[in-house]
């Protein structure tokens, strides 16, 4: 293994470690690896998207947005554990996230009666009176729209390769089953009716001090040091340059569109394109022999 090899080798492990916890190559194998029916097949939109390196500006632009509902936040910042365990909080967002895409389909299950289960169990106020609920439909219909909107928004600007337009649709209805199975409602099923369901929740939408916090933590404070708080902040840069104009001043995040459109995409550009350099050297995981079992009703 030649010095650039080794080297790139290190790193990935340790932004995998990072990303998907210690036991990180273990799960790999346990969730690419095991032979069994999938709800997704092998290069379904779905797999493309949550596999390309877009993703990790699509993830900071989602929690960005989602902060803006004052339920949803209220939830984060009362019962998550975000800001003394950052690290741990996004392995357990990314592993889902991987058992529910390319899992067995007993897999995948599991993880979402593991995680209605959580939320059964999380319920409060908001610092003006207004309950929420965890399993509130309403509510896990709007995370999961405000994720696939900034997955979707990442990928097809930083991707290795855009969805055409009737890929975007079926990436949008077969993420649209994972929040049906964990309790969402009226979920957008193409890439029209998720544009539409983010305009319907804006009304209620708006700025609070637990938003403005978390923004705060994402962007200025990350648990990151040294060399990766360079990355971090090209990573940082594309997600508030891919977010809607209509985001930015509740969050107080800057609104430069012509910024925007060349220093937020290079940032994105680089940002994407070291990333997928570095995970180049995960060692890959042997796939399943294809037993023709894919479970296509789920999609």
């Amino acid at each position: 293994m030649t010095p650039v090899h080794a080297a790139r080798k290190r790193l990935s492990d340790v932004l995998l470690s990072r990303v998907a916890g210690p036991e990180a190559h273990e799960a790999r194998q346990r969730i690419h690896g095991e032979p069994g029916p999938r709800w997704f097949a092998a290069g379904d939109p779905i797999q493309r998207v949550h596999g390309d390196a877009s993703m990790y500006v699509g993830g900071l632009r989602a929690l960005l947005l989602q902060s803006l509902h004052p339920l949803a936040m209220a939830a984060v910042a009362q019962h998550s554990d975000y800001r003394t365990d950052p690290w741990g909080r996004l392995a357990r967002t990314s592993t889902f996230l991987a058992e529910t895409t390319y899992a067995r389909v007993e897999d995948a299950e599991r993880a979402i009666a593991v995680v209605r289960a959580v939320h059964r169990h999380i319920s409060g106020t908001t610092a003006d009176g207004r309950p929420y609920r965890a399993d509130d439909p309403h509510l896990i219909t709007w995370v999961h729209i405000a994720e696939i909107d900034s997955f979707l928004t990442a990928h097809q600007r930083f991707g290795s390769r855009a969805l055409t337009p009737a890929e975007t649709d079926t990436y949008v209805a077969q993420a649209a089953g994972v929040a049906r199975r964990l309790g969402g409602e009226s979920v957008p099923t193409s890439y029209a009716e998720l544009k539409q369901s983010l305009a319907a929740y804006r009304p209620e939408l708006e700025s609070t001090p637990e938003a403005l916090e978390a923004a705060e933590f994402l962007l200025h404070r990350p648990p990151v040091t040294g060399t990766a708080r360079a990355g971090y902040a090209l990573i940082g840069r594309a997600a508030v340059a891919t977010l809607p104009r209509w985001a930015r001043e509740p969050l107080r995040l800057p609104d430069h569109p012509l910024r925007d459109a060349t220093g937020g995409r290079l940032a994105g550009h680089v940002a994407t394109g070291s990333l997928r350099w570095v995970l180049g050297g995960v060692a890959p995981v042997e796939e399943p022999a294809d037993d023709g079992a894919s479970a296509a009703g789920h999609r």
